[in-house]
């Protein structure tokens, strides 16, 4: 494989969002639609990778900068078409004499082995690679006109198609991969002498062939390259990562009980033989192992679940929460940044943040870690076999010692030892026949408001 770079545009105004947020960090599956695109050139070996914003747009710049180095960041200004932008981002190329492939941060769903179907053509001798797809209403895409032996001669706008090129299904994604050098020099001769008055880069497939250059057309599916330009097109978007990704995984020996109510980030690792149940939502960042359970209404992020765990109904999981097999968290249950050695169970209603929690321990109901002190956060260590009674509070930081008791309702600020009985506690006072004489007292004096 040669060198290959990747010049992203992204410096559309995105109007039609109604949003202050820029288009193109508006995410699906938990991931910014930019970074999708940029995750794919990556994929597919593009070094450097260029993104083109627009000046007014500087959370972009920003997102770029983090993540790829400023020298990955060009501006397009003004704003005079597509062939404009892609010629925006040649200057950071200079010297680069790769394949370069040009994408879209608005166009989240595209599969790798799709721009790989691009390089392939330039490898064969091709010029320019065009990705196409049919379209099940064409509309207002651009038309890919072949010839007989399926060579692309040209990509005509909608606006501009006579009647036969209007009946053409085979459509223009955008996305297009050319010899870094080849792809300067056709830009350089796109003129804006159309209504528009824009620069675009679908002349460069006329200018190639005009300079007898092959050029070739590779296929995806008209989902593969769906385009979001509002929020209903990102809603679009959004469902169709998830109708594919569950199916994938149900493919690969998910159960899923319900899996239109499951809802899974760009990340998500399920391994075969788990059982998901109904409306479960996965954010970024989570693993799960063969043979545990998630069940119904359950919330996770960020969190590795090991092998036979069970989790749920209505749990929380959040970033930092690890579970080794076996591990048992029940209905109302939340863990942040925690970790459940094997067998460890918190079966209801507790709270357990920034804690250590040992083989085989017991969490007893309304259990709470008391990790925050208004400035830090502390850390609560609880040894394998401890029995955490309910309504407890354990005060970071603290250690509950291997096999040790805290009694119910204890508020515990101090370590404790192990095998120990810790009980922290008021002690409890009883008074024979006071709630007899209490009733009667008030009953009385009830009476007497009465007759008032």
């Amino acid at each position: 494989m040669g060198q290959r770079a990747a010049i992203i545009l992204a410096a559309g105004q995105g109007t039609r969002m109604k949003s202050s947020r820029p288009k193109v960090l508006h995410e699906v599956a938990g991931r910014a639609m930019l970074d999708w695109s940029i995750a794919l050139a990556e994929s597919v070996g593009c070094a450097p990778i260029v993104v083109v914003t627009s000046p007014g747009a500087p959370a972009v710049a920003a997102h770029v900068e983090a993540r790829l180095g400023r020298a990955s960041v060009a501006i397009q200004d003004p704003a005079l078409g597509t062939g404009h932008a892609v010629r925006c981002g040649l200057p950071a190329l200079d010297g680069f004499e790769g394949d370069v492939v040009v994408l879209y941060g608005d166009t989240p769903l595209i599969p790798a082995d799709a721009v790989e179907r691009l390089f392939q053509a330039l490898a064969h001798g091709d010029a320019l690679g065009v990705l196409g797809f049919e379209a099940a209403d064409p509309g207002a895409y651009g038309r890919l006109v072949q010839n007989e032996e399926g060579d692309l001669e040209a990509i005509v706008e909608a606006s501009e198609a006579t009647p036969d090129q209007l009946a053409i299904t085979l459509c223009n994604s955008g996305v297009m991969a050319g010899r870094a050098d080849t792809l300067s020099s056709l830009l350089m001769r796109i003129t804006n002498d159309n209504a528009k008055g824009e620069y675009y880069l679908t002349d460069a497939v006329g200018l190639a062939r005009a300079d007898g250059l092959g050029c070739r057309v590779a296929m995806c599916s008209e989902t593969d390259v769906l385009g979001v330009n509002s929020r209903v097109e990102l809603a679009a978007a959004e469902a169709a990562f998830q109708a594919s990704r569950r199916r994938a995984l149900m493919e690969a020996g998910v159960t899923m009980q319900a899996p239109e109510t499951v809802y899974l980030s760009h990340d998500t690792q399920i391994a075969p033989d788990v059982l998901l149940e109904p409306h479960i939502v996965f954010g970024p960042g989570v693993s799960i192992a063969s043979g545990a359970r998630i069940r119904a209404f359950s919330h996770i992020e960020g969190a590795q679940i090991g092998e036979a765990c069970e989790v749920g109904p209505y749990a929380r999981l959040r970033p930092g929460a690890v579970l080794e097999a076996s591990v048992k968290i029940g209905n109302f249950v939340e863990l942040k940044k925690t970790h459940m050695a094997r067998g460890a169970k918190a079966n209801h209603l507790a709270y357990l943040g920034d804690g250590r929690v040992g083989e085989a321990a017991n969490i007893g109901a309304g259990t709470i870690f008391c990790n925050y002190d208004g400035y830090t956060k502390n850390l609560t260590e609880i040894g394998a076999g401890a029995f955490i009674g309910s309504n407890s509070a354990l005060v970071a930081p603290v250690q509950i010692g291997e096999g040790a008791y805290v009694g119910s309702g204890s508020v515990i600020t101090g370590n404790v030892a192990a095998d120990a009985l810790s009980v922290a506690r008021a002690r409890q006072v009883d008074r024979p026949g006071w709630a007899a004489a209490f009733r009667a007292r008030m009953s009385a004096l009830l009476a007497g408001k009465g007759k008032d």
